[in-house]
């Protein structure tokens, strides 16, 4: 299976000062069962991805990625907004509880101030830049403001006549706060934040935009788009939506400032009126676009310097109100498993093996004791897993306790099964994780650093209510002890599976 995601420890040279460019991704949390800070960062090393984009300050999360090394850029919520650009106070007082306690060891490398505000919350632009000067004061005066930089991320809609690039200009009705807003970034060495879709404009192009041409797909020249004034020859949306934000800038006269994308993706599902949001486009998408961006392939006006870019998003998120695809940007879902595996073979990237051959089967968090024990008799059972580990002076034995027993069962049948769909579920007392559970001498199956390998079984897991196998229990608790009776039964399965 290609090698999966995601990215990369980047090694190209960028746009921000003298940052290498970079691919980060945003971790949304509007998911039903969104996993806790711990299974978020477990899953971002995995993947070697470096960089974040959080929408807000969270403490569990900026807390779980301490000492990560992993640069993250924390936001402060449209509805903190007002507040904070009508008072210094009230800004210092956000910083001071946001960043100044988790800094040194959480690496937070920057703050996006709000989000999309002129487009989503025009009531508070007339606040936006005092906000992020607010804001960067309250750096200065903690000696923060080279390591931190402050920005707020835009709609490219605010840009109007996007094409020919050379030829767009910001909303002039916006130009009492872009000015100060450019000037605020150049004084400060920051960048500007742009979100990037080109899905949307193909959506909303009305067929004048070629799929292909939204995709980064390949085009013949006489397919590609030419800016008659620049004669710059532009084969994808990206690189024009981009172009078309440094030539705005120009307009005003501001030619020095660097441009980051906070936003750019392509949903893997969608309703009956959004055709083009598969799996296949949303993979060639994101595969094209890190690729273009790692391999400093740069813009036509910026040949060689990339765009950095954050990934929209790391986890469809269930819960956002809207149309289908709303709800399917992620690479991954909540269980931690791949959407769909980038193509990225030859990229010339880090990247981390696919996920697929990462995961694990737990004993999902508050689970009832009495159903984990009966599912934990199942597969010990009529599951034909190897449950001797658990035993009294075996490596698995600690901690003895039901949940720590039922997720080295769970686990062993899941990796027993191939990891098929429906081999971790045992009546909902179980999920899925990226998170390796082993500790000490206990090897968990599918662990790196197991030696031994199991059978295909041919049980399947309990699918219904019912996981009872009618025997007796060979594995249950009292006061915490654990209380083993094998029977010659599952001692000949022992014998089998090892």
């Amino acid at each position: 299976m290609v090698p999966f995601l995601f990215l990369l420890l980047l090694v190209v040279s960028g746009t921000v000062a003298d940052e290498d460019a970079f691919i980060g991704v945003n971790i949304g949390t509007d998911l039903s069962n969104m996993p806790n800070p711990t299974q978020v960062v477990a899953l971002l090393k995995s993947q070697q991805i470096r960089h974040v984009r959080l929408y807000d300050a969270d403490r569990a999360m900026l807390l779980a990625l301490a000492n990560t090394g992993i640069r993250v850029t924390v936001s402060v919520p449209n509805d903190q907004l007002l507040g904070i650009g009508q008072s210094n106070a009230t800004a210092a007082n956000w910083v001071a509880r946001n960043v100044l306690a988790h800094i040194p060891a959480t690496n937070i490398t920057a703050i996006a101030v709000g989000s999309e505000v002129l487009t989503t919350l025009p009531n508070a632009a007339p606040v936006l830049v005092s906000a992020l000067k607010f804001i960067h004061s309250a750096l200065v005066a903690a000696n923060l403001d080279s390591q931190i930089k402050v920005s707020t991320p835009h709609s490219s809609s605010i840009l109007l006549d996007s094409f020919p690039p050379s030829q767009a200009f910001f909303n002039r009705s916006w130009e009492p706060v872009m000015v100060p807003l450019l000037k605020f970034l150049q004084s400060t060495s920051s960048y500007l934040m742009l979100n990037v879709y080109p899905y949307y404009d193909y959506m909303q192009s009305n067929s004048v935009i070629p799929l292909d041409y939204a995709l980064f797909r390949p085009l013949p020249p006489n397919k590609e788009a030419v800016d008659a004034n620049t004669l710059l020859h532009y084969t994808n949306v990206f690189d024009a939506v981009v172009d078309a934000a440094f030539f705005a800038m120009s307009y005003l006269n501001f030619t020095n400032i660097p441009l980051v994308v906070l936003e750019s993706g392509w949903p893997s599902k969608g309703g009956s009126s959004e055709p083009d949001a598969t799996i296949d486009n949303a993979n060639t998408y994101n595969s094209n676009l890190i690729r273009h961006v790692l391999n400093n392939t740069g813009t036509p006006k910026h040949p060689g310097i990339a765009v950095s870019t954050y990934i929209y998003e790391l986890y469809n998120e269930d819960l956002r109100p809207g149309s289908v695809s709303e709800k399917n940007w992620g690479l991954f879902d909540a269980n931690g498993m791949p959407v769909y595996i980038l193509h990225l073979t030859g990229s010339g990237t880090v990247l981390a093996n696919d996920t697929t051959n990462q995961t694990y089967c737990v004993a999902r968090d508050g689970a009832d004791p009495k159903m984990l024990q009966a599912a934990l008799d199942w597969a010990c059972g009529p599951g034909k897993v190897d449950c001797s580990p658990l035993l009294q002076g075996q490596p698995c034995s600690e901690p003895d306790n039901v949940v720590a027993h039922a997720t080295y069962a769970f686990d062993a049948y899941y990796h027993q099964m191939a990891m098929g769909q429906g081999t971790c579920y045992f009546n909902g007392v179980a999920t899925i994780t990226t998170t390796d559970p082993s500790h000490g001498s206990c090897k968990f199956p599918g662990s790196a650093g197991r030696n031994n390998t199991f059978i295909n079984g041919t049980s399947l897991a309990p699918s219904s209510n019912s996981t009872s196998s009618g025997s007796q229990s060979q594995y249950f608790y009292s006061s915490g002890a654990l209380m083993s009776c094998m029977i010659i039964g599952i001692l000949v399965w022992s014998a089998v599976l090892l």
